[in-house]
């Protein structure tokens, strides 16, 4: 070994002070005992830091069952379904309602899929270890995505109720799915660049696309199910509840007719065992038509905030995310970057406003998944290991500490005495036996740490903050901080 060589290994005598300081001290010796037994995360489990998160909120959101995107990558798809299926619901005075994720899942992999291939089309020239194109060869059709690829989606598809186009074993469980159909892609990739070696024009390119594209529907199609064209919707109303003549569900009001016997929802009236409650009923509905007639809000009243404080991303500019489309012709992702302030302030305004929050975060930093619980003072990792972690925001997105790397909602907040938020309801998607019955309890402090994006309805948002939505966005490379999709 040389004597540089030597300077740059751990040192035997270093190791031995690190094995004896570490035996000297109790505390070390009980913290190995319970995280070698217990595992790191409920040996730092503080009991008192529980206790300082009860699940109670001053303002809180009625939503319907807790839903599960199981192993898959889906989160921002549950998010965004789950945010428009309360609109859904509360609009047409529905008990509960689940909209069919895979039937945007199987959209999701035919439009990344042709995006990918127009992209490897607009890099002929980049050598394939170039960053740009290890960025675009990264995950051809992988699972993850955003509001705003949702958006795009439901604009082109529309939606459906999951009656209309249930889970499969390959959207419940994606890896094989995903594994071989990106593989294939690869494939494609490869021709594509060996062919326009050869002095291939773009019209024999796009036409051998175009028929690589009849592939990848093929393997969508086998795995997943062909989406339905049309579909029959069927749905009752609350027990208290009539239907009007668009078919809208309305509060009973019997009590401001003279007739009572005539009212269609009068309690005092013989009962029987067959449900009288108001139907909902469309036969050979279309997505789009489905969307537009049920769905009481537009996906693209939306906007995308940040809160990344980043020296090299000021606060109020327009951000615009390169090569990071799923439907090609709808455009790269988009985000304004503002102030820890503004930013909570809207997601306030929205949720007092009744209105729930698709959010984005970093879902594995001091976080119990199976008890429900988002905040540092209830995973005491630093008493655990004796070290304190001080990164702040800058570090983990700077260093890719804790990017975003989940979607959830925003159901509910408390107030403390002086207003101010302390702690917010969480709906999940992983399934009810995750957190306490799916939902999980962030501290605020937790919310300023790890929240990095909101998606909020344009109306909640501040004038000056509106002006940015039309202003020039900087383009961002698909490598830099907040460009890694939800998964």
């Amino acid at each position: 070994m040389t004597a540089n060589a030597s300077a740059r290994a751990i040192k035997p005598e270093l190791l031995r002070t690190y094995t004896e300081d570490f035996n000297k001290d109790r505390a070390n010796l009980i913290a190995a005992d319970a995280a070698v037994s217990a595992g790191v995360l409920k040996a730092a489990t503080d009991y008192r830091g529980v206790r300082a998160l009860p699940r109670d909120f001053s303002i809180e959101l009625k939503q319907g069952s807790i839903t599960n995107q199981e192993r898959s990558g889906r989160c921002w798809m549950f998010a965004s379904l789950n945010t428009l299926r309360y609109e859904l619901m509360h609009r047409w005075n529905l008990e509960d309602f689940e909209f069919s994720e895979t039937y945007l899942f199987f959209w999701d992999a035919m439009e990344k899929s042709n995006t990918y291939l127009e992209n490897v089309l607009r890099t002929l020239d980049e050598a394939t270890d170039s960053r740009l194109f290890e960025a675009i060869n990264w995950g051809p059709s992988d699972d993850g995505g955003w509001w705003q690829m949702f958006a795009a989606l439901v604009n082109k598809y529309g939606l459906v109720p999951k009656s209309a186009y249930p889970e499969s074993e390959n959207s419940r469980n994606s890896d094989d799915f995903k594994q071989y159909l990106n593989s294939k892609l690869r494939e494609f990739a490869a021709e594509l660049r060996r062919r326009s070696a050869a002095g291939a024009g773009e019209d024999e390119l796009r036409t051998l696309k175009d028929e690589y594209m009849g592939t990848v529907y093929r393997i969508c199609a086998v795995s997943l199910g062909e989406p339905p064209e049309k579909f029959d919707f069927f749905a009752r109303t609350k027990d208290d509840a009539e239907a009007d003549a668009d078919g809208k569900a309305e509060s009973c009001k019997c009590e401001d007719k003279s007739d009572a016997k005539a009212c269609k929802c009068d309690k005092n009236k013989d009962k029987t065992g067959k449900d009288e409650r108001p139907q909902i009923r469309e036969i050979g509905i279309t997505p789009l038509e489905f969307y537009k007639k049920y769905v009481p809000v537009d996906v693209n009243d939306f906007a995308t905030l940040a809160n990344a404080p980043l020296k090299n991303r000021p606060f109020n500019r327009r951000y615009r995310i390169r090569f990071s489309a799923n439907v090609v012709e709808a455009g790269d992702m988009e985000f304004v970057n503002v102030p820890l302030d503004v930013f909570k302030k809207a997601a306030l305004d929205q949720l007092t406003a009744g209105h729930p929050i698709w959010f984005a975060c970093d879902c594995t930093q001091f976080a119990l998944r199976k008890d429900g619980f988002f905040d540092q003072s209830v995973v005491r990792v630093d008493q655990l290991f004796g070290t304190e972690f001080t990164g702040d925001k800058a570090h983990g997105l700077e260093y890719g500490d804790s990017p975003s790397n989940h979607a959830m909602t925003f159901t509910g907040v408390n107030l403390g005495e002086d207003g101010k938020p302390n702690r917010w309801k969480v709906e999940n998607s992983w399934g009810k036996d995750a957190g306490k019955d799916g939902y999980y309890v962030m501290s605020d402090a937790w919310f300023d740490r790890y929240v990095t994006e909101l998606i909020i309805r344009k109306e909640y948002l501040d004038d000056a903050t509106r002006a940015l939505l039309a202003a020039e966005p900087v383009e961002l490379d698909p490598w830099q901080p907040l460009t890694r999709r939800c998964r």
